[in-house]
């Protein structure tokens, strides 16, 4: 599968938010969006001014680096939305909470998504007792994800729940740290998926015009 391997600190800037793209980094004074507000580029510092059209686009792009997604792959996830019986917009942002590495990273074993992509994808990750390696993987309500015994003793894994303490975790899941396990409790409350805050409505008038 393909993937973006540039620099994510402009993705911040071009969207003009934070995405939390780079862990540890986006909480500190080191932060680009804190250093230099503006989009990168040669004409980043000028006047910009969005048509209806470029917001919802600013907007759809947001959303897909957010959750670390090309193109093709998040296109596939609105069509997917759009044959369920929810709000479009609500069902597609359920889809990609359930993502697997989405999951892994809102545990707290993984500081970044791309960081939970990467644990997947090298055997790292159990689902209910089995390894699983496709980041895409769909986690169901009550399925339990662990760390595989052996690679427990990674640094960054147990960096990343350290640093997990200190802020609030989501209430859809359930860590046991010391066991490097958690629980997908159901689908995430829409209210508490503002960090960055992302319009699923601009997306889905995106696709659909």
């Amino acid at each position: 599968m393909a993937r973006y391997i540039g620099p994510v600190c402009k993705l911040c800037r071009r969207e003009g938010t934070k995405l939390y793209l780079k862990g540890e980094r986006c909480f500190s004074e080191k932060c680009s969006i804190s250093r230099r507000p503006y989009p990168p580029g040669q004409h980043g510092q000028g006047r910009i001014k969005l048509s209806e059209y470029g917001l919802r686009l600013r907007e759809k792009q947001k959303m897909r680096r957010v959750y670390g997604l090309l193109e093709r792959q998040f296109r596939r996830y609105y069509a997917t939305a759009t044959t369920m019986s929810g709000r479009t917009g609500e069902e597609m942002l359920s889809l990609l909470e359930s993502r697997l590495d989405n999951v892994v990273h809102r545990m707290g074993f993984a500081a970044t998504r791309a960081q939970a992509r990467q644990l997947v994808r090298h055997d790292h990750v159990e689902v209910n007792g089995k390894g699983v390696n496709i980041p895409s993987y769909r986690v169901r309500p009550g399925d339990v994800i662990s760390i595989c015994e052996a690679s427990r003793k990674i640094a960054y894994v147990q960096g990343a729940l350290a640093a997990a303490e200190n802020r609030q975790r989501a209430s859809w899941v359930e860590v046991n740290k010391d066991a490097f396990t958690g629980t997908f409790k159901g689908l995430p409350v829409r209210d508490e998926l503002n960090e960055p805050m992302i319009r699923e409505q601009y997306v889905v008038e995106y696709y659909s015009r």
